[in-house]
């Protein structure tokens, strides 16, 4: 008996913008599904080249299932009254995979503290009630060798467990590279252990 596992999560399906005025100054918010940091990196510095007139470019993220990965960036607004408040909106909305940026343009009223706080979570906020919010599953993938012999026992089991198939390979030996979600991943692995002639190599995430 294997045990159900949380691998499921919320994410924006596709990139939603918000907006929020106050006092002259507009907050522009961007919000887009991620997979990596690297990704993060290119779309924060896409954002501060296009809008490079802007005062401040803040933002949060936030990768995995745990709510263990983050960061937050007030990009010189005083602390804790960007980043954290947007971090916040990500938190409140159970979404994950998610990078949210907000750019300020000054409009020469100073909003204070608690002013700001509320201009980067309203303008956070909107962008993800913009957006659509879906649920995705965590998968992994799972490579397994086999002779032409054994392709029926093995392509049962696929039949049975409907993993995704991302590659195969029927030349000089047959391979195979599958993805199903992590909680059916021991079940699989398991089920090919046991026939004979089958040989598995574990793949990451």
């Amino acid at each position: 008996m294997f045990m159900e596992l949380s691998d499921t999560y919320k994410t924006l399906a596709e990139p939603a913008e918000g907006l929020y005025k106050e006092k002259g100054s507009k907050f522009l918010a961007f919000a887009w599904p991620v997979e990596t940091e690297i990704e993060i990196k290119e779309l924060i510095d896409q954002v501060k080249a296009r809008y490079y007139d802007a005062r401040h470019h803040c933002y949060a993220w936030q990768l995995g299932n745990d709510g263990m990965h983050f960061r937050v960036n007030d990009d010189g607004e005083p602390s804790g009254t960007a980043g954290k408040p947007i971090h916040g909106q990500i938190k409140s909305y159970e979404i994950t995979n998610v990078l949210i940026v907000v750019v300020r343009y000054f409009g020469g009223t100073k909003l204070g503290t608690s002013g700001l706080i509320q201009a980067y979570k309203e303008s956070a906020a909107d962008a993800i009630s913009n957006g659509i919010i879906v649920e995705r599953t965590i998968d992994k993938q799972l490579t397994i060798h086999f002779a032409y012999e054994n392709m029926n026992d093995a392509m049962r089991v696929i039949k049975e467990m409907e993993p995704a198939i991302v590659h195969q390979d029927f030349n000089l030996r047959c391979e195979m590279v599958l993805s199903i979600r992590e909680s059916k991943y021991m079940e699989l692995s398991s089920r090919f252990e046991q026939l004979m002639g089958v040989s598995l190599v574990d793949e990451k995430p």
